[in-house]
């Protein structure tokens, strides 16, 4: 087999493992994320870059979870684990445009997370529709 050069296509490339990764997760809507934005049993989770909250804001009510970390603060063995992942809400996961929630959510549930979804055309898509946003809470840490 010859060494792939730089600019050649990829034996898998995103669009195929975003594809599967989206079929093996529930995704949600815009509106059906909307509808259990209030629901106490459900907990949003904004995967994005940090840059990209405090240029654009968030769902209200989310929590940042950054896609570099979300494994390991999900972990209970790990020395990185953040309760508020693991507290047996359904972990709705959104990103910029639903391509990292989908395969953040694939990866939860490689984990063993059963109850989790993600968002379809991330958070652009939500304030395409008008649906609430607000400025990234900064914890003192930040």
């Amino acid at each position: 087999m010859s060494k792939r050069q730089p600019g050649e296509p990829l034996a898998r490339n995103f669009k195929t493992i975003v594809a599967e990764a989206d079929a093996k997760v529930e995704t949600l809507s815009v509106a059906e994320a909307a509808e259990r934005r209030e629901d106490p049993n459900v907990q949003f989770v904004d995967i994005r870059d940090v840059r990209e909250l405090d240029r654009e804001g968030t769902i209200p009510g989310a929590i940042h979870a950054p896609r570099g970390m979300l494994e390991f603060w999900v972990d209970p063995e790990s020395p990185y684990y953040r309760s508020e992942l693991d507290n047996g809400k359904k972990l709705v996961l959104f990103c910029g445009g639903g391509w990292r929630s989908a395969l953040s959510a694939a990866s939860l549930t490689d984990m063993g997370v059963e109850d989790v979804a993600h968002m379809d055309g991330g958070f652009g898509a939500w304030k395409e529709a008008g649906q609430p946003t607000e400025p990234r809470q900064r914890r003192s840490k930040d």
